[in-house]
């Protein structure tokens, strides 16, 4: 009865220990990309950085944009008139919602943009989807959408 028992145990103990890394490593890409946005959020003043976030070839979709960019270079002029047009712009996330597909990802939610303009605090929340995909260690944007909440209805 006791060999039974130790038996059992053994094999709980290594099927316990073969799920472990497995759920470690599904966690891990969620955590990389949930870094990125924040990494990326906390470059949303700085056109230089915020840029470097996006691939050679991202598409933007900007949340107050009149026009689709593509390219480094033109998500780069996008956040230069963001950094111009909201000084000291500042965002912070709300609920994300991340799956990842192997090297691609994909983080949609909802972020609300604050920044200061004569002295008032000024506030925009918006939806939005990055698409990731996986560059070596880093995740980089491909694909951002974003746009305004509408009010909710009346």
């Amino acid at each position: 009865m006791r060999s039974s028992a130790g038996i059992l145990m053994a094999a709980f103990a290594v099927g316990l220990a073969l799920s472990l890394p497995v759920s470690t490593a599904l966690a891990e890409p969620k955590a990389d990309v949930a870094a990125a946005a924040t990494a990326w959020a906390q470059a949303i003043a700085d056109p230089e950085k915020i840029s470097s976030y996006y691939s050679d070839d991202a598409v933007l979709w900007g949340t107050v944009a009149s026009r689709i960019r593509s390219g480094r270079a033109a998500v780069r002029e996008y956040f230069d008139l963001v950094a111009k047009v909201t000084p000291g712009v500042k965002l912070e996330f709300g609920d994300q919602l991340i799956r990842v597909y192997g090297n691609a990802a994909v983080n949609s939610g909802v972020y609300t943009f604050s920044w200061i303009k004569d002295g008032e605090t000024k506030t925009l929340p918006a939806r939005y989807s990055f698409t990731y995909v996986r560059d070596g260690d880093r995740w980089l944007i491909v694909d951002h959408h974003s746009s305004a909440l509408p009010p909710p209805p009346k």
